[in-house]
């Protein structure tokens, strides 16, 4: 009994033992050790059985807390992984460099030798964005052989790609060429856009037979209910994954889909802050013009309230749109420019200024030039061509629009104006022109209150419509008179105008060309001056009704004519009897040759004329060779014009050739000595 007792107490000293070693998590060799203490002490066999079962249990339990310790470990570190791969998903990467760092994490943490994202793609097929543990290149994106490489293709089909996406849940296998699951897909239809280079095979046999990949774990990318992508782990080994790896891979995913969210939200946030700093760009842009038309528009209303002219007012148009303008009314008469118009294309302007008048907004003509109505209620009061060489935008337009705006209204004013003076205009060049004329002084006061200066050059135009009632043509021509800071009278049927300037013929002309196509029958219109007095009004009156008789008698009705265009008769009508300048017309260019060059041209022209036209008879009364005349003629010829042997021309050559003679003749005598007489007278 007694060594019984003592064998069972030994034996319970040794179970002791061994929970003191396991509660003090002692070594393997420790549990060893104790077993050898126990057959020293002589424990009997029974006791020795159930210690060595203790120990075995001992050992097992501490083989489970060492193997929990791993898992915890292990754990940790995934913990870890995860907590520096979201936090590195914080940071500022683009899309590629973000889902790169989950791949190689991945890759890492699960010891696998590859692993590669997918995308959805615009169509809803899949490309690979980046790869990790390629050996055909795929990290860069530059593969060299078939492989998964970035921007590949991958199947929609039987593979494990598309089977991720179907069904959104992991899928894995431990040999994917082997696997009965998978077959070949089609073939691939190429790199995504801008991606990467061309997919020549499949990725479920060729690319994964290139990277030599046995088993595969592919997990999806989530964003809300739908699926993004995919997230594969791949070894070159036949291997099976644990829940655990499943679920690690998983998280990764999760950490993936954000950063896909991330960078497509950070995207969407670049292109929405762009957008609005566009906007705002635009919105200053057009708030800098739109203050800059009205403050434009303000000073040229300033200018046309002021009293401005049309001249000023378009100048400061052209300023405000940077651009050539020029005024016409409705005839396509120009009123006032300023800028150069090289080339304009009259007709598609006159298109274009039917198609403004009819949409009452501005038109493009032709490249660079756009037409604005100029338009008071439903009168049509001309346009406005504008040549613009950089364009015209929306604000140039609005501005163009108000800038037709302030040439009506200062148009009606002239108008309304010149009614409102009218009758004082009229009695003013009524008095000018009566006979006698009234007080020079008197006028000349009255002329400065209207704005009249008849101190300058001025010329005195008569039209007279030829049929047809003269309302119109009064009131046009008071507009007209008002425009020019002239006079206007009518007087027996005519209308009257007093007109600064120094060209009667001119004068003349233009008022036909305006006032014939806006009445719409021939007017015949006569003119004389330049006078620089009011003394002169008078006898310009009577020499420019004497004109227009003149051509009413030589059957010029119609037309329009200076006293200098009628030759010799406008000498003989004149008052003054421009001897001078009647030859200067005729053969003035002939004479000054001759005094540059001390030619004969002259007296070649009077041999030629004497001899009856024959340049042989000119050559022997000159006693030069008939060659050297007939260069003379063709010098004259170029002086003259061309139709200087017209028979009207011709007649007027060979007077003014008679009257440069004769005053030769009486210039000569003039300065002549007087002849010597006697006193006592003649001396036999």
């Amino acid at each position: 009994m007694d060594t019984h007792g003592a064998d069972g107490g030994a034996g319970a000293d040794a179970l002791l033992a061994v929970l003191e070693l396991l509660a003090g998590q002692g070594s393997p060799g420790e549990f060893e050790a104790l077993l050898d203490e126990a057959r020293l002490a002589g424990l009997d066999e029974a006791g020795l059985g159930r210690l060595e079962r203790a120990v075995d249990l001992a050992g097992a339990l501490h083989a489970e807390r060492a193997a929990d310790r791993a898992r915890s470990a292990r754990s940790d570190a995934s913990l870890a992984v995860l907590t520096d791969t979201a936090r590195d998903l914080t940071l500022s990467y683009d899309l590629d460099g973000l889902l790169r760092i989950v791949a190689r994490r991945a890759r890492l943490l699960l010891g696998m030798d590859m692993a590669y994202v997918t995308l959805r793609g615009p169509r809803g097929t899949s490309y690979i964005r980046v790869t990790e543990g390629s050996r055909t290149g795929g990290d860069t994106g530059a593969t060299t052989r078939p492989g998964l490489g970035a921007g590949l293709h991958v199947g929609t089909g039987n593979c494990i790609g598309g089977l991720v996406q179907r069904t959104g849940e992991p899928v894995w296998t431990p040999d994917y060429p082997a696997d009965p699951r998978f077959t070949a897909d089609p073939a691939p239809t190429g790199p995504a856009p801008g991606t990467g280079p061309e997919a020549d095979s499949d990725p479920g046999t060729e690319a994964v037979r290139a990277e030599g990949l046995r088993a595969v774990l592919g997990v999806p990318l989530r964003s809300g209910d739908s699926v993004i992508g995919a997230l594969f782990g791949a070894d070159r080994r036949v291997r099976s994954y644990t829940p655990q790896e499943i679920a690690l891979l998983g998280a990764l995913a999760d950490l993936a889909a954000l950063a896909v969210e991330k960078a497509g939200l950070l995207d969407r946030t670049r292109a929405e802050l762009l957008e609005l700093e566009q906007d705002s760009a635009r919105v200053r842009t057009s708030l800098a013009r739109m203050r800059h038309v009205s403050e434009a528009h303000g000073r040229i209303m300033n200018l046309v309230l002021a009293g401005g002219d049309l001249p000023h007012v378009v100048m400061a148009a052209g300023d405000a749109l940077d651009a050539a303008v020029m005024v016409r009314d409705p005839g396509g008469r120009r009123l006032a420019g300023g800028g150069d118009f090289p080339g304009l294309d009259e007709e598609a302007v006159a298109k274009a200024s039917l198609d403004a008048h009819a949409g009452r907004r501005p038109v493009l003509a032709a490249d660079s030039v756009w037409v604005a109505p100029v338009i008071a209620g439903s009168e049509d009061l001309g346009g406005l061509v504008v040549r613009a060489e950089g364009g015209l935008t929306d604000e140039d337009g609005r501005l163009l629009e108000l800038v037709a705006q302030s040439v009506a209204l200062l148009l009606l004013m002239q108008r309304s104006t010149a009614v409102a003076e009218g009758p004082v205009r009229d009695e003013l060049l009524d008095d000018l022109i009566a006979d006698p004329p009234h007080a020079p002084q008197q006028i000349a006061r009255r002329a400065r209150r209207l704005g009249v200066d008849l101190r300058r050059p001025h010329v005195l135009v008569v039209a007279r419509p030829e049929g047809g009632e003269q309302g119109r043509a009064v009131v046009w021509a008071s507009s007209y008179a008002y425009r020019l800071s002239g006079l206007k009278t009518v007087q027996g049927g005519c209308i009257v105008l007093l007109l600064p300037g120094v060209d009667a013929s001119a004068a003349a002309a233009a008022v036909s060309e305006e006032l014939t196509p806006l009445l719409g029958h021939p007017v015949s219109v006569a003119a004389a001056g330049p006078g620089a007095s009011p003394d002169a009004v008078g006898p310009l009156y009577a020499e420019a009704l004497r004109c227009l008789d003149a051509m009413s008698a030589l059957g010029g009705t119609g037309s329009a004519a200076g006293v200098a265009d009628l030759g010799f008769l406008g000498m003989l009508l004149s008052d003054d009897h421009d001897v001078d300048g009647f030859v200067e017309n005729a053969i003035g260019p002939v004479l000054d040759y001759d005094a540059e060059r001390l030619t004969d041209l002259t007296r070649t022209l009077e041999a030629y004329f004497a001899s009856g036209g024959s340049p042989t008879n000119a050559a022997e009364a000159l006693h030069v060779h008939p060659n050297t005349v007939s260069r003379r003629l063709e010098r004259i010829g170029e002086l003259l014009g061309p139709e200087w042997q017209k028979p009207g021309q011709v007649l007027e050559v060979q007077l003014a050739l008679r009257l440069q003679r004769t005053r030769e003749v009486l210039a000569r005598r003039r300065t002549a000595p007087a002849p010597f007489r006697h006193p006592a007278g003649p001396v036999d």
